[in-house]
């Protein structure tokens, strides 16, 4: 049985972003967009649980990783998830926080 990424240890969470990672590569090779969405999801959430979600502020403007024109604000935290609004939508949405970056 799998373990939850919550469970797992910094040393784990590594291995299993490596793991994917390498997944990811092949199924991109294959040109099979589908599993290689959904690996780099998975890396997300991995890499969610290495980080620190203390700093990540209620209220504060974070923009995405690779995408500097969308931002997202955050409402509240929950865990690694950051719930918030996205730049020009009223729709409240839940993002890991490996996906946001400071905005500059």
């Amino acid at each position: 049985m799998e373990q939850r990424y919550s469970q797992m240890t910094e040393h784990e969470l590594r291995t299993e972003i490596a793991e994917l990672k390498v997944k990811a590569q092949k199924a991109e090779q294959m040109g099979i967009v589908n599993e290689y969405a959904v690996h780099e999801r998975k890396m997300a959430m991995a890499k969610a649980y290495l980080m620190n979600p203390d700093d990540f502020k209620p209220g504060e403007t974070y923009r995405f990783s690779g995408e500097p024109d969308v931002t997202f604000t955050i409402s509240y935290m929950n865990g690694v998830f950051a719930w918030g609004t996205r730049t020009g939508s009223r729709q409240e949405e839940a993002v890991p926080i490996s996906l946001l970056e400071k905005k500059e």
